[in-house]
């Protein structure tokens, strides 16, 4: 089954980590990105800001913006799509995110 799972963060938490928290996120990170390529249930991934574009519709126009809509810095840090067995393999995944002790991991089933 494919999850999407769209991970939120706090970026003032995140800033005012220390350096070597900062150091484990990004390992931690490195560790889930090899655990999903070896299990080979990724199915892609993306992080903010990386390429992000927002589009709004406003009296019949287009506006866009190269930002994210959520300018908070509480909103959707990444997200990467899996495929596993069922909602208590993707919470597994999702445990493994260090996002997670930033904020949080939705866990959005997907059809195709």
């Amino acid at each position: 089954m494919l999850y999407l799972m769209l991970i939120y963060q706090d970026e003032a938490k995140m800033a005012a980590a220390s350096p070597q928290e900062q150091q484990a996120i990004g390992e931690g990170y490195g560790e889930l990105n090899a655990f999903l390529a070896e299990s080979g249930a990724s199915r892609g991934t993306a992080t903010w800001p990386a390429g992000t574009t927002s589009v709004r519709l406003r009296d019949g126009r287009t506006q866009t913006a190269e930002a994210a809509y959520d300018t908070s810095g509480k909103g959707v840090a990444g997200f990467f799509l899996i495929d596993v067995e069922n909602i208590d393999a993707a919470i597994k995944v999702a445990e493994r995110v260090p996002g997670a002790r930033y904020g949080a991991v939705e866990i959005r089933p997907v059809q195709v």
